[in-house]
């Protein structure tokens, strides 16, 4: 009688532990009960039958995507890519994604025109993929643009309306004052340049309160 038993509770168990699927603005995937805005992959499956992850990446596409799409439905940690959720537009920004040329068509085009007209996917990827791998260099808060997050060292900031907003799985707190000294940004320099240009990124209402 014990093998039924350990299966109620393993299913139990399944029921009630998230899924190491969120995404952090450092790019990390982690477990978290919290809900996101946006779903994504990074280009094929990361983890095993149980759920464990065995890498970050499958290749250097990293799209952000929508919950909902054409009555698409896909079962989360099932045999297909690995469904990456994100608080907001915002974060996925700064982990390195950029939207998806399916199912957000007008917004890839949008980011793609912001960039440049004409260039390439693979060029776009391959200088975001760079951009993740390496640390960037330090800026002035000050000059960071709506939407762009940085790190004092610890913690994910956003910028937003000259405060700093600090960055949780449940949202953004308060607003706080931005650093004097140079930061790190988290969001790629090329997708800083393309905020700076007009890109409206979607961020979460939370960053409103205050």
């Amino acid at each position: 009688m014990a093998a039924p038993c350990q299966d109620r509770c393993a299913r139990a168990r399944e029921a009630v532990l998230p899924h190491t699927n969120r995404v952090t603005p450092f790019g990390e995937i982690t477990a978290s009960p919290a809900r996101g805005a946006w779903t994504g992959n990074r280009g094929g499956r990361l983890h095993r039958e149980d759920g464990t992850l065995t890498r970050r990446w499958a290749s250097k596409h990293w799209i952000i995507c929508r919950l909902q799409w054409k009555g698409w439905r896909r079962k989360v940690m099932g045999p297909g890519y690995t469904h990456l959720f994100f608080l907001d537009e915002a974060t996925a920004f700064a982990a390195g994604h950029r939207p998806c040329f399916l199912c957000r068509r007008e917004a890839a085009h949008t980011f793609a025109d912001a960039w440049r007209p004409g260039i390439k996917v693979p060029e776009m990827d391959e200088a975001l993929h760079t951009a993740r791998r390496g640390p960037q260099e330090l800026v002035r808060a000050r000059d960071l643009t709506d939407g762009a997050l940085f790190t004092d060292g610890n913690a994910a900031w956003l910028t937003y309306r000259g405060a700093a907003h600090r960055w949780s799985f449940e949202g953004y707190g308060p607003p706080e004052c931005l650093p004097d000294g140079p930061v790190r940004p988290l969001t790629p320099l090329p997708t800083i340049a393309l905020l700076a240009a007009g890109y409206s990124v979607q961020i979460d209402p939370s960053a409103e309160a205050d």
